[in-house]
């Protein structure tokens, strides 16, 4: 599981930039959903091969009372709430002031462990600008610049650090334990059905249900067997420990949606099909996307619609998520059972898809096949050229491309050989990555 980090402060002592540094200037997803604030953001970041998530949270105001601030506030409690570390911000430029007490004691208080940095701190000595913190007593400030990237390294390194040191050392589970199989995360916003769905796929036929060894605090695994083969569901919203597996909360995490999304081998987004496809649907499956994930697409509570609400739901499903193209969509009734096996059918093919294993001379066969139906335009008075390829990964695909002059290939064309690769290795349900390298001239001027 990612290890959470929120970042907490009063307003403008540096958040965001610091938030924007850590996410490499790239919002990997924008909760911008009922009940969180437009200025709660949620993003993937990674120092070295340590992956992490991050929270980045409006200017706290931990006393107001109503208004735009008491609402940023609940949603900076839940934020800390969701967090393995807090990284508390305070303005070195500005120094100690009444409003970085009140977030002090709000912090002590909620149990998180917290670590104190000092932003701004660029040209400033360290004994100079730390000396007021000390009065808050949360240990040895960091001094960072979030602006410059000064310090940033290490202080997340830190704090990956005390998040390892906090979690039990994960347990070995050997390849005969029940839990082996597909991974699947359902996923979904909230009253879509997730539960339900959870509930009929665990009761239908010999069901093995425990708690994995070796999870951290609320995560769990459920494996079960279906059809002979063995799946584990990976703990979202709706799911809870132990004697309270088949209990139907639908409480809405952002930070569990995203790790469960990681976690997992296939995806099963599920939309209500008696509400409009929201905003928040197609923000889950932008991430669902950008993750690489498998996909299919389980469109719920599909009994009782007539055919004209029915022919609604579909145009709209194909207006607003049609960067979904690759997934397959499944209309079903969870409570009533109807539509679940082709849906765990599309399951299947999908993780087939996402690891399939695409051999050398087929790629290149293939990739010669789409070059010669349709070349790429030329780019002044370069036209790329296009020669072999092989396979770059699995759980997406990837497939690299290599040439001379690929720099010139426009979006476009990397989409038509995409599908080319689709339809040749028939890869439904799981996003293709394409890479283009060009070959390097050695008499290009420069070289040697």
């Amino acid at each position: 599981m990612k290890p959470v980090i929120a970042l907490v402060g009063r307003p403008n002592v540096g958040k965001s930039t610091l938030f924007n540094r850590l996410t490499r200037s790239r919002d990997a997803l924008v909760a911008d959903m009922p009940g969180l604030t437009r200025d709660r953001h949620y993003g993937e970041g990674r120092i070295g091969e340590r992956p992490f998530l991050v929270i980045d949270t409006g200017g706290f105001e931990p006393v107001a009372k109503e208004g735009i601030m008491h609402e940023m506030a609940k949603q900076t409690r839940q934020a800390v709430a969701e967090a393995d570390v807090v990284l508390f911000i305070v303005d070195g430029r500005q120094g100690l002031t009444p409003h970085d007490k009140t977030i002090t004691d709000f912090l002590r208080k909620s149990g998180r462990p917290v670590m104190l940095v000092v932003n701004k701190a660029e040209g400033m000595r360290y004994t100079a600008v730390t000396a007021d913190f000390y009065e808050l007593g949360l240990g040895d400030p960091y001094v960072i610049s979030a602006a410059h990237g000064d310090g940033v390294a290490d202080l997340v390194g830190e704090a990956l650090d005390s998040v390892a040191a906090q979690r039990p050392a994960v347990e070995e589970i050997p390849d005969e334990a029940p839990g082996k199989g597909i991974r699947i995360a359902i996923v979904g916003r909230p009253n879509v059905g997730k539960s339900t769905l959870v509930n009929t796929l665990l009761g239908e036929e010999r069901v093995i249900a425990f708690d994995m060894p070796g999870t951290t605090r609320d995560s769990i695994e459920i494996p079960f067997e279906r059809d002979g083969k063995q799946y584990s569901l990976i703990d979202t919203a709706g799911i809870r420990r132990r004697g309270k597996v088949f209990e139907a909360i639908e409480k809405f995490s952002v930070v569990k949606t995203l790790q469960s999304i990681s976690e997992a081998n296939v995806v099963v987004l599920l939309i209500d099909a008696q509400q409009d496809v929201s905003e928040q649907d197609a923000h889950i499956a932008g991430f669902i996307l950008e993750s690489g994930r498998a996909l299919v697409v389980g469109v719920n509570k599909w009994d009782g619609l007539n055919s004209d609400k029915r022919d609604q739901i579909k145009m709209d499903l194909e207006r607003k998520l049609n960067f979904l193209s690759f997934a397959k969509f499944h209309f079903i009734s969870a409570l009533k059972s109807t539509g679940i096996g082709p849906l765990m059918k599309s399951v299947d093919a999908a993780y087939a898809a996402a690891m399939a294993k695409l051999p050398t001379p087929k790629l290149t066969r293939a990739l010669a096949e789409a070059v010669e139906h349709q070349q790429p335009r030329r780019k002044g008075s370069v036209r790329p050229k296009l020669r072999y390829a092989h396979q770059g990964g699995q759980n997406p695909p990837i497939v690299v491309i290599h040439g001379n002059s690929l720099e010139a290939i426009d979006a476009n064309y990397k989409r038509y050989l995409e599908k080319h690769f689709r339809e040749t290795f028939s890869l439904v349900g799981t996003p293709l990555r394409i890479e283009l390298r060009s070959s390097k001239n050695p008499f290009a001027k420069g070289e040697s």
